[in-house]
């Protein structure tokens, strides 16, 4: 072996300072969660004690992985420094935990296993180690640069320890099938629909010979539809917990124009009928009235602004720039509102078992403050410390992100949340995210292949006597707008062109030339890691999951 490559692994290996700080203020926070949990007066102060530090190091594995999706296609697009979506995480996602975080967590997650038969120290036992290799899965996923669902890591290690514990009967088969099928549902929804979004703004901006103009009229439409989708998103996900609270006011309060107070009365209380959660109807609702405002505030921005806007690609990103920190702000908000649950979801359900001896039998339990603030607190600090390695992969590993097609991901996140959660379709919001990604990318290698596979452009190629002619018309084939390439095409179909001539070219070379122009604008690398990622995370938490009952019931279990 060369020296050269033992001085890489070696300098791999090394534990830095860096690395250093980091474990130490990791330790600090699991520290001082052991401290608040033996200060709460719990008559088994030793297993809950463990239990939340595990919660605590679950967390903030979810920061360090999950939370990349929110804010990577904003840092990948240059709309805000890595610093700063790292702050604008932090706060959104401990204000949607804290704020709209849900009251109760089913003890079992989504249905998994069926408790019966499971006693309540087993049952704490078999949540234990659900925790603790989802955690270990998501740490390694991290190490490695994949992003993966934490929702699936949870229900792999549950699914794990509930067979370890009674057996493979006790697992719910169906909706397991339903987890996989989002597998493939998740990413390919997330992706089209990013796609879409992408192609319009290029055909109804980019490929515009007066691309200023085509703004003013498109980009106000743009953003006040992703105003709708995100209060539509964040009403039916993310104010769940606030939701009851909103309409118990709205029933019970009316306005008294002669004494000008508020009063409860009964007829108001038949105005607007409570509801556990809201629906689509009024998501909608609150969404239009929200996507009006911002029209007429957008659309008078950019009127404003065209005089100073240059007639070009860079002049029409700017305008999203505002509207993508805003994206990862609500983002961030409402993952912290669902996804704080896989953290601090198995611990609220082992405080309760252990409180009252036995197993919830509505399979509900409430989450306490003290449980929700380790989510939150530990969610934002495994973002800050860990957190940039995925940010930079889904922001800029996968494929190259400007600001038009961070925004797509953004609006296909948000909309393929609405639409599978009408559907009853159990997907992943890091799935759809990441499958944004793909989708975007995807979409300009075909675009950007088509173009340059295309047989005129070939032809016109090959009359050039230098490479540097065939870069130069590629590059101005690529940058032009639509009706400049329907020119540029026509003129190469012109027999009567000076540089025109008919070319006989055998199998052999028109397949090297394709191979030359085509580009790969999406890295495979990192496709077919993460994809691998995703495949193996139900069955690798599952797995991890039995083997680590296995262990606490030999050492621990009658």
């Amino acid at each position: 072996m060369e020296l050269k490559s033992i001085e890489k692994i070696d300098n791999a290996m090394t534990f830095t300072r860096q690395d250093r700080v980091k474990l130490s203020i990791g330790l600090l926070f699991i520290m001082m969660i052991m401290i608040m949990v033996s200060l709460s007066g719990n008559s088994s102060p030793t297993i809950l004690i463990i239990a939340a530090m595990i919660g605590g190091y679950m967390a903030m594995n979810i920061g360090a992985n999950d939370v990349a999706n929110n804010v990577g296609p904003a840092v990948g697009s240059g709309a805000v420094t890595l610093m700063g979506a790292i702050i604008i995480a932090a706060i959104f996602e401990a204000a949607g935990a804290l704020i709209a975080g849900g009251d109760v967590v089913g003890t079992i997650k989504k249905g998994i296993i069926d408790p019966a038969g499971i006693d309540a120290k087993t049952f704490v036992w078999l949540m234990m180690a659900a925790l603790l290799s989802a955690a270990i899965w998501l740490n390694l996923a991290t190490a490695v640069g994949a992003p993966v669902s934490t929702t699936h890591s949870i229900v792999g290690g549950v699914m794990g320890a509930g067979i370890a514990a009674a057996g493979w009967a006790a697992v719910n088969w169906p909706k397991m099938g339903q987890i996989a099928a989002s597998w493939v549902i998740s990413p390919v929804l997330g992706g089209l629909i990013a796609a879409a979004v992408l192609y319009f703004i290029k055909t109804q901006i980019i490929y515009k010979e007066n691309k200023v103009a085509s703004a003013q009229k498109t980009v106000p439409f743009l953003i006040s539809l992703m105003a709708l989708a995100f209060v539509t998103y964040l009403t039916l996900k993310g104010l769940k917990k606030v939701w009851p609270n909103i309409v118990e006011f709205i029933n019970n309060v009316s306005y008294d124009a002669e004494t000008k107070v508020y009063a409860v009365t009964e007829a108001s209380r038949e105005i607007f009928p409570l509801a556990s959660k809201p629906s689509l109807f009024i998501a909608l609702i609150l969404g239009s009235i929200v996507a009006v405002i911002v029209f007429i505030y957008v659309k008078r921005y950019i009127d404003q602004k065209a005089s100073t806007l240059h007639n070009n690609r860079d002049a029409i990103n700017s305008l999203f720039t505002i509207p993508l920190i805003f994206a990862a702000a609500l983002l961030s908000f409402a993952h912290g509102a669902n996804d704080v649950a896989n953290a601090v979801g198995p611990l609220a359900a082992i405080n309760d078992a252990l409180s009252t001896g036995i197993m919830s039998k509505d399979n509900q339990v409430e989450i306490p403050l003290w449980v929700m603030l380790i989510g939150a607190i530990g969610i934002s600090i495994g973002l800050a410390l860990y957190g940039p390695k995925l940010i930079r992969t889904v922001g800029s590993e996968i494929t190259e992100l400007d600001r038009m097609r961070a925004f797509a991901i953004a609006m296909a996140a948000a909309i393929t949340v609405i639409i599978a959660s009408q559907l009853a379709l159990p997907v992943s919001s890091t799935h759809i995210a990441v499958g944004g990604v793909f989708g975007v990318g995807l979409l300009r290698e075909f675009l950007n292949n088509r173009d340059i596979k295309d047989q005129d452009a070939l032809k016109l190629a090959t009359m050039k006597e230098s490479h540097e002619g065939i870069e130069e018309f590629i590059n101005r084939f690529k940058d032009a707008s639509q009706h400049e390439k329907e020119q540029m095409l026509k003129s190469v179909k012109n027999k009567d062109s000076v540089n025109s001539k008919e070319l006989n070219l055998d199998k052999k070379e028109r397949k090297m030339l394709k191979k030359v122009f085509k580009q790969e604008l999406v890295k495979r690398s990192a496709l077919k890691k993460i994809i691998a990622a995703w495949i193996i995370t139900v069955p690798a938490a599952a797995t991890l999951s039995a083997a680590l009952f296995f262990m606490i019931r030999g050492y621990m279990l009658p």
